[in-house]
């Protein structure tokens, strides 16, 4: 015991326990900087994907935009397409009708004409009798034409 005491300087074995303790220490202080480091480099990543995928999501929103901006485009163009179409046949329709209805009123005007042709009398005589029992008269009217028959009995 007397060679400890007379000893001024400190004991090795707690020099070397100290070592150990501050070796210890630096160690659990670098784990714990790596484990810190760590984390923040997974949330950087993280944020960089995050980051990413909202870009991807953004440009996948642009394209679906004008992808339904140009089948709008398509689909109103085919519209009125279809339109003209339809205008141009219903206009040819009406044409159609309008000149049929004109050709049937001509054929019943022309009709009409060859009718009283055959019953007009001469320019020179108000009646014209063809028989005992058929007397036609015909008197030229000022806006339609008329025409009388009339059957007398003897």
């Amino acid at each position: 015991m007397g060679s400890q005491c007379c000893k001024y300087g400190p004991d090795e074995d707690a020099l070397e326990r100290e070592r150990q303790r501050k070796l210890l220490l630096a160690q659990l202080r670098h784990r714990k900087r790596v484990k810190a480091a760590g984390q923040i480099q997974a949330w950087w990543r993280g944020v960089l994907v995050r980051r990413t995928l909202l870009v991807a999501a953004l440009r996948a929103w642009m394209i679906q935009c004008w992808w339904r901006t140009l089948v709008q485009r398509r689909i109103r163009q085919r519209r009125q397409a279809l339109l003209r179409v339809y205008v141009i046949q219903e206009q040819a329709v009406v044409k159609l009708q309008a000149c049929i209805r004109m050709w049937q009123c001509q054929q019943h005007y022309c009709q009409m004409c060859n009718a009283l042709c055959l019953f007009q009398v001469p320019e020179r005589s108000l009646a014209f009798q063809t028989d005992d029992f058929l007397q036609v008269q015909c008197a030229v009217p000022s806006k339609q034409p008329e025409f009388h028959i009339e059957i007398l009995s003897i």
